[in-house]
């Protein structure tokens, strides 16, 4: 799959594409944008999208453009004068990185989204991960959201809009966007299904939860063998087994890659147990069927059956979300995170 700036396709989006048309076309354009929604559903290649479009004149009747394109290979190439994107940088003395986005690299947004534009009548900017805005860096992207430049335009690019200040929520206009229904989801991934076993097909579909990026990163990390590997530390609950456990977290450790795959055991869990508390509360199997992988049932029927307490699972899950963007903001250690998480799952599953 391309990368969203190389990426010119876009499906299962079209209701998005459409709102920022008609916001386009009205010329009352707003300066600040929030796309939002869950990690890998083509928010940051819309962005590019709107991008490109904007750049171009906007003289089109959609956001499409070829990729053989001038400005289309310019964009790709991050070698438009008139494109800032701002995402979390490399820190200098780790060589990891950053868990956040820092104050300095929001001021050179803030001085590129003043100048005037050099080659056309617009400056667009992008903010990749708009949640990993540390304090600072945020309420400078605020000052420029309360006194926006003539012919710019912010995108900022969330997957937990709940955790940017209420001040920049409420100066964007809020393009929500949603996971692929299964057929778009399918068509979108068909090159990562290719020679999969019918039962690894569906379980790749199933975890993937709608979102193409998620289904990459799956397949990327190895996923389907985690996903195999988390349920089963799932299903020995409320055993805990402690050196399976560190030998996970292990694996988890080390360079972007362990990175990839700590998120992916983190998203893993979370969806597990989001999939729990919807059996519970709609007390039976159509609750499981929704996203959930065929051999999960019994475990489900297991943890959540018998009238297990609503409250207490999302907790958990509450609990489970908070526990690992706290590690990955701020670079924790991942093995005593795992540990956490499923002390947490242990706990509950007790009762």
């Amino acid at each position: 799959m391309a990368e969203p700036a190389a990426n010119a396709r876009l499906l299962g989006q079209e209701a998005a594409e459409a709102a920022f048309l008609t916001a386009w076309q009205s010329g009352r354009l707003a300066h600040g944008w929030l796309l939002a929604g869950p990690r890998g559903i083509g928010k940051e290649t819309l962005a590019f999208r709107i991008a490109r479009f904007v750049l171009s004149g906007g003289r089109s009747s959609s956001l499409d453009m070829a990729p053989d394109v001038s400005l289309f290979r310019r964009v790709a190439a991050g070698g438009h004068s008139d494109l800032f994107v701002l995402a979390r940088q490399i820190n200098e003395k780790t060589g990891k990185r950053r868990g956040e986005i820092v104050i300095d690299d929001a001021r050179a947004l803030c001085e590129f989204l003043s100048l005037t534009p050099g080659e056309g009548a617009w400056r667009v900017a992008i903010v990749d991960g708009a949640e990993d805005m540390n304090r600072n860096a945020a309420n400078a992207v605020l000052k420029v959201l309360e006194e926006p430049s003539p012919n710019t335009l912010l995108l900022l690019v969330s997957h937990a809009p709940g955790r940017l200040l209420p001040t920049i929520r409420s100066r964007c206009w809020h393009l929500p966007m949603r996971p692929l229904n299964e057929p778009t989801l399918i068509q979108v991934i068909e090159p990562l299904l290719a020679g999969l076993t019918p039962e690894d097909r569906a379980t790749l579909i199933a975890l993937s939860d709608g979102s193409p990026g998620r289904a990459a990163g799956l397949v990327a990390a190895g996923g389907l063998d985690f996903s195999r590997e988390v349920l089963g530390l799932v299903n020995a609950l409320p055993a805990f087994d402690a050196a399976r456990v560190n030998a996970l977290g292990e694996r988890l450790s080390a360079g972007e890659e362990g990175t990839e795959r700590f998120r992916l055991v983190g998203e893993l869990l979370l969806a597990f147990v989001a999939r729990l508390v919807r059996r519970i509360a709609l007390e039976g199997d159509a609750a499981v069927a929704q996203g959930a992988p065929t051999e999960e049932s019994a475990l489900a029927e297991r943890l959540g059956g018998r009238g297990r307490d609503l409250d207490q699972w999302i907790e958990v899950w509450d609990n489970l979300r908070r526990l690992f963007a706290r590690a990955e903001a701020l670079d924790l250690e991942r093995r005593q995170t795992l540990i956490g998480a499923f002390g947490a799952l242990e706990r509950a599953a007790r009762g």
